[in-house]
């Protein structure tokens, strides 16, 4: 498994205003996918990048949330793999085990015994 990139992810109700904080800090919205995850909830992303070269992502979606949560967007070549690694080490999956798969993308988030988060992502090259 090869980790393709590796960066902060902010899920909130107030996206706008969340993306705002990063506009002023320099970085634009690079990439803004949007669907329904496996599980049915409707989601919005921006994927936002600095002149440096770092990034940033900031997501709402229909789910039920009290408060923000931060979480590490983790992007690989190989999700099976990488789903593997994570749920052996005690990992679970906050989609009630399901897998998130737009045809270019499968994702799903996964929660440590500890409580942190880390959105698994593998991007799907070849894909109708």
């Amino acid at each position: 498994m090869k980790i393709t990139s590796f960066n902060p992810l902010i899920v909130t109700n107030n996206v706008e205003e969340v993306v705002s904080v990063f506009e002023a800090l320099g970085f634009v919205k690079k990439h803004n996918p949007t669907g329904t995850s496996a599980i049915g909830n409707e989601y919005v992303a921006y994927r936002m990048t600095d002149a440096n070269g770092f990034h940033v992502d900031v997501t709402t979606s229909t789910a039920p949330r009290t408060q923000d949560l931060t979480a590490i967007r983790m992007n690989v070549d190989n999700f099976e793999e990488a789903y593997e690694f994570l749920t052996a080490r005690g990992f679970g999956n906050g989609q009630n085990g399901s897998v998130t798969n737009t045809g270019s993308a499968k994702a799903c988030i996964l929660y440590s015994p500890s409580g942190f988060a880390i959105n698994l992502i593998q991007h799907i090259k070849d894909h109708a």
